[in-house]
């Protein structure tokens, strides 16, 4: 069986409760990731914060302030006030199967994993399409070629 430590992101960007939404709403553009652990000083996880809750924060306090003032909004609010605290997480020796059903049944977008309660890396959908994508190579591999297939070049953007 494979287990998650297989696919997992070691060592995941994290945050503490008191930094700013404008610092992770800075460190998601810059490492261009969604999901970000909140932890303590011992790497003891507290909460989640996700873009969609940056962007619900956002949006919900810029209509009763002044847009001219957002900076100074998301540089003032800090992570405990919007993070999920009650996060389900993983060991790293769960299986990858399991994960993804568990992802799957209740719409989440990533699994914190932890080892005896310490932070050791983050499950994200993308890491599970990654080994989807790599079963679909090998199974590939072992069929004949289909006329039928399509390539980059065949698909279209709108």
């Amino acid at each position: 069986m494979m287990t998650l430590s297989e696919i997992m992101t070691e060592q995941p960007f994290t945050l503490g409760p008191d930094n700013s939404v404008k610092q992770a709403m800075d460190l998601m553009q810059q490492e261009r990731i969604r999901h970000i652990p909140i932890v303590d000083e011992q790497q003891q996880l507290l909460g989640l914060v996700t873009l969609t809750d940056i962007l619900a924060t956002r949006e919900s306090k810029l209509l009763l302030i002044d847009p001219e003032r957002e900076a100074e909004f998301t540089d003032s609010v800090r992570l405990e006030e919007i993070m999920t605290r009650k996060v389900a997480s993983v060991s790293p020796h769960a299986g990858i199967k399991e994960a993804a059903l568990y992802l799957q049944r209740h719409k989440y977008g990533c699994l914190p994993v932890q080892d005896k309660g310490v932070l050791i890396g983050i499950v994200t959908e993308s890491d599970l399409i990654a080994v989807a994508i790599n079963l679909l190579e090998l199974m590939e591999e072992r069929e004949p070629p289909t006329s039928d297939s399509l390539d980059e070049g065949e698909w279209n953007r709108t």
